[in-house]
């Protein structure tokens, strides 16, 4: 972990401290600027190296598409060329080599002995993004580059997002910072529904979670629960990454976007996505589906084939790895099979029955799906499959019933975070004993090991 939760917050008020005692916006940004490379850099510094150079790419090809409109079209190819060598070389160029030498096209050939830059997909994509905005004519091209490497490198967001957009980031950095008392408050409830599903679902989930996963041979039934943990865990920890995020940008007079609005309560594929981390879930779609034709296809084939290629990039984006592809091309098959059924885009079941029905369906298909994603291989988790459904032993089915308990009680409070918000978010009083409640849980079952968070090697 780059800072522990202790060092973060330490971390987070001193810039604070100091950011508000500042009133001129360029100060305010020199020094965002400036402490976001810090944070960046803690690990190692070289990480900064390829942030810059992705921040001076994006900000030179900008300019270049304003001065040479008729050769804009040079700009736009060498960001993605830059962009995408980067970080194809320092994420996914282990990756190739090892799939190269199985395939025996070469020997000998050396992998890069580098740690994967933090974050690395999630800043470069951020950055693409603008510069295409730029070239489509949504957007101008951005003058002041301090403004633009600090869209680019806000700590807050840097390691996992959400992935902004310029029109919407950017906008605010270029504008004066007000000081608002009810944005400053509403941060602390971010932390703290953050912190409470960081440390104690997310961390504490994923110690029973790995233990499943490292087991050489589980049951289909220990499988199936390690996996309904898995899918706790995962949503745990990158909404609370999203939510410290949030409050952290809050604190600063920022307002991040939403990254994630109930998943798992999707009755369909397209009603996943709309609401799993959906700024990037929103920038395949902006940047890769519909350019490639997606919203517009009237060929079965074809639309086949661009889910294929747009979820099957999306899975490798999450990393250098089989079990993350079949993950993508998983929820294209789903998402193509839902569409070929008539269940795709903005369909609703209709009346309590077909919604029940439509949510277990998918959510049992979603689960399976984090097997594919959490699985240690590929191989691994077929061997498993071919195994009769039924299969195991009586401690096995004792110990998968006694995961499933553990992991909703570790959720619970969680799942009442909701249920207050969705259904009484004006009940002041209920939101306080909620509040005190959380606070006496993180006391007590708070892990104490310090974890990463998942989203951190993407």
């Amino acid at each position: 972990m780059l800072f522990t939760s202790f060092d973060y917050l330490l971390f987070l008020v001193l810039v604070f401290s100091v950011y508000w005692l500042i009133r001129n916006k360029t100060a305010q940004n020199i020094l965002l600027l400036v402490v976001s490379y810090i944070f960046y850099g803690y690990v190692s510094p070289w990480f900064c190296y390829l942030l810059a150079a992705s921040t001076v790419l994006d900000y030179s090809c900008g300019v270049g598409i304003a001065a040479f409109p008729r050769h804009k079209k040079l700009f736009i190819v060498g960001t993605l060329c830059g962009n995408l060598g980067l970080l194809a070389v320092f994420k996914y160029f282990n990756f190739f080599v090892a799939n190269f030498q199985a395939l025996g096209l070469f020997e000998n050939s050396r992998a890069l002995e580098i740690l994967l830059p933090a974050g690395i997909s999630f800043y470069t994509f951020q950055s693409i993004s603008y510069t295409i905005d730029v070239y489509r004519g949504i957007i101008p091209p951005k003058r002041n580059f301090i403004e633009f490497a600090l869209f680019v490198s806000f700590f807050p967001q840097l390691m996992a997002g959400p992935i902004e957009r310029a029109g919407r980031l950017l906008a605010q950095i270029e504008k004066p910072r007000i000081w608002n008392t009810e944005l400053f408050l509403s941060a602390f409830s971010l932390f703290l529904i953050g912190y409470f599903k960081k440390l104690v679902v997310a961390d504490n989930v994923a110690v029973w979670v790995d233990r499943v996963f490292m087991l050489e041979h589980p049951s289909i039934s220990l499988l199936f629960v390690g996996s309904i943990g898995f899918a706790i865990q995962i949503f745990a920890d990158f909404s609370a990454y999203t939510d410290i995020a949030r409050g952290s940008a809050r604190l600063l007079g920022f307002d991040l976007m939403e990254n994630f609005n109930a998943p798992y309560l999707a009755t369909s594929p397209s009603d996943f996505w709309r609401r799993w981390h959906i700024s990037f879930s929103t920038w395949i779609r902006d940047y890769l589906y519909i350019p490639l034709g997606g919203s517009r296809v009237t060929s079965t084939l074809k639309f086949a084939w661009i889910l294929t290629v747009t979820m099957g990039l999306s899975g490798l984006w999450h990393g250098a790895a089989w079990n993350f592809v079949a993950w993508g091309l998983y929820h294209a098959g789903l998402l193509f099979g839902y569409h070929q059924l008539g269940l795709g885009g903005k369909w609703e079941p209709r009346g309590w029955v077909a919604t029940l029905t439509a949510w277990s369906v998918f959510q049992t298909l979603t689960i399976f799906g984090w097997t594919l994603f959490r699985a240690p291989s590929l191989g691994w988790l077929w061997s498993i499959i071919k195994q009769p459904a039924f299969e195991g032993t009586e401690i096995e089915l004792m110990a998968a019933a006694f995961l499933l308990l553990l992991f909703f009680g570790y959720a619970a409070l969680w799942i009442t975070h909701y249920v207050l918000n969705r259904w009484w978010p004006n009940n002041r009083g209920a939101q306080i004993a909620w509040q005190w409640s959380a606070v006496t849980v993180l006391v007590l079952l708070a892990n104490r090991i310090p974890q990463q968070f998942i989203y951190f090697q993407f």
